[in-house]
């Protein structure tokens, strides 16, 4: 049996909560609901409600500082050298205040001095770097296949060795560099010390291990079923690397040799022990005379020798942009 007593009490608590439940959900709904505006023809449009500050500071606002932070950081130097370029005076003290003075009297002067011929310089450097970076394509391709697709004594060993090797840098078998070149040199006067073609040949040893590997990761995601299908056709290893696998790993291949170029464009510890005749030297060696005798540091010049050398990096960087990313990233998930 049911008590009507305490139904009756129920159901008079129950008269008494619904209409406070009943408003306190239509508050919230009302709370919820996205707020209108009514535009002058007539249409119903949601306006979004404002954040604060800190939230959104907290969100995504320290984001934007910290790249506004790092946006001037890396700026800067580069303002600062320009506008050192643009300044007569020859000082880096002078510079001080960006682009107080601007003249383009550095530049002039960069290619008139005979004992320091600027141009011979940057046309050194864009051979050197063009050759280089060539070479190291082409043969860091032709190792990075043959690892890749062929199935010899050794291959793994031979991967290993490679990234081994690279683990210590060119610059600790300097000593060994010079006194190599300079056995070579009294054989093969052509390639010794003292000419561009022994440099070049030093380069292409030392970016070929780091650079085979690299492409080697990439070669490995062609599916192996396209030189099956050459293969069928009558195809030898050398049209299917040719004809079909280098049009597939153009990424990797401009990466590589926009590497191979900044690298050797900018190096200098080797060139200045392999270059030493004026005429033959390269734009790191060469830059490093205003700034290297005691009684004449033109930091001014230098500046804009400096500028000048960073367009042809920056030219190619650009041409090239849109493989970088692919080819960096693509050979990864091998």
């Amino acid at each position: 049996m049911t008590n009507p007593f305490n139904t009756q009490q129920g159901a008079e608590i129950g008269d008494r909560l619904n209409p406070l439940v009943a408003g306190s959900g239509a508050t919230d709904r009302a709370s919820r609901a996205p707020r209108t505006v009514q535009t002058a023809d007539g249409r119903v449009l949601p306006t979004r409600r404002r954040r604060s500050f800190g939230r959104w500071f907290a969100d995504t606002g320290w984001r934007h500082l910290i790249g506004v932070v790092m946006l001037v950081f890396a700026a800067f130097p580069l303002l600062y050298v320009l506008s050192a370029s643009l300044n007569p005076t020859g000082t880096l003290v002078g510079s001080n205040q960006l682009f107080r003075v601007v003249d383009f009297s550095n530049y002039v002067e960069l290619f008139q001095r005979p004992q320091q011929p600027y141009a011979a310089w940057f046309l050194n450097s864009l051979v050197i770097g063009l050759v280089t970076a060539a070479g190291t394509v082409f043969l860091a391709a032709l190792a990075a296949y043959a690892f890749s697709r062929l199935r010899f004594t050794g291959r793994r060993v031979g991967l290993l060795t490679l990234l081994l090797v690279q683990m210590f840098p060119q610059l600790l078998g300097v000593v060994a560099i010079f006194l190599l070149m300079s056995g070579i040199g009294e054989i093969f006067p052509q390639v010794g010390i003292g000419t561009q073609s022994g440099l070049i040949l030093v380069y292409l040893g030392g970016a070929l291990g780091v650079n085979t590997y690299l492409m080697y990761g990439f070669f490995n995601t062609i599916p192996v079923s396209i030189d099956e299908a050459a293969k069928l056709d009558g195809a030898s290893h050398a049209q299917i690397f040719f004809g079909i696998v280098l049009r597939l790993v153009a990424p990797i291949l401009a990466v590589v040799g926009l590497l191979s170029f900044i690298g050797t464009f900018s190096e200098f510890v080797i060139a200045s022990i392999m270059l030493t005749d004026p005429q033959t030297q390269t734009l790191a060696v060469g830059l490093y005379q205003f700034v290297s005798q005691e009684t004449s540091r033109n930091w001014a010049i230098f500046s804009a020798g400096a500028v000048l050398a960073a367009i042809p990096v920056m030219a190619l960087f650009l041409y090239l942009q849109k493989y970088i990313i692919g080819g960096l990233t693509a050979g990864s998930v091998k």
